[in-house]
């Protein structure tokens, strides 16, 4: 029962952080006094390059977890879709921000790019994506009988 519910705990858990850093706390600090854009960059610097290491741990710890369960359904598919955004957002666009973060502590002028907003979209992909997992394999391991 445990080996069952251990990952839907980590995927609906990491859904929850993804949700609480990215949608509520990020868009948040902007609007807290005395924050300045240059302040506003690095704690975002500090917390996505944290949170990307916790997701990653999440993301290799939930496929050992799935590999063990020896789970070929239809959930991994969701699974997939969570490690496919996570590892463009890696490994393209959190560099690619941290590089355009640096250049604006630095005083250059850039244009706008769609990046963050590319990074937002994986954002909301894998809460939904996550969000499948967590309530296909809820579902089907409350009711014995059920098939994923």
């Amino acid at each position: 029962m445990l080996r069952q519910r251990l990952p839907v705990f980590i995927g609906l858990l990491w859904l929850g952080m993804i949700v609480g850093i990215s949608f509520v706390s990020t868009p948040l600090k902007f609007q807290a006094p005395g924050v300045t854009l240059g302040i506003g960059l690095e704690i975002g610097r500090l917390v996505f390059s944290v949170f990307n290491k916790i997701e990653i741990a999440f993301a290799v710890l939930l496929l050992l977890l799935v590999i063990a369960g020896q789970r070929r359904d239809k959930t991994f598919l969701a699974l997939g879709v969570v490690w496919l955004a996570l590892a463009l957002q890696t490994f393209w666009l959190l560099p690619a921000l941290l590089d355009r973060i640096q250049m604006v502590l630095e005083g250059h002028q850039l244009p706008t790019s769609s990046l963050h907003s590319i990074y937002v979209g994986l954002e909301v992909l894998k809460v939904l994506a996550l969000a499948v997992y967590g309530l296909q394999n809820t579902y089907h391991s409350t009711f014995p009988g059920t098939k994923t």
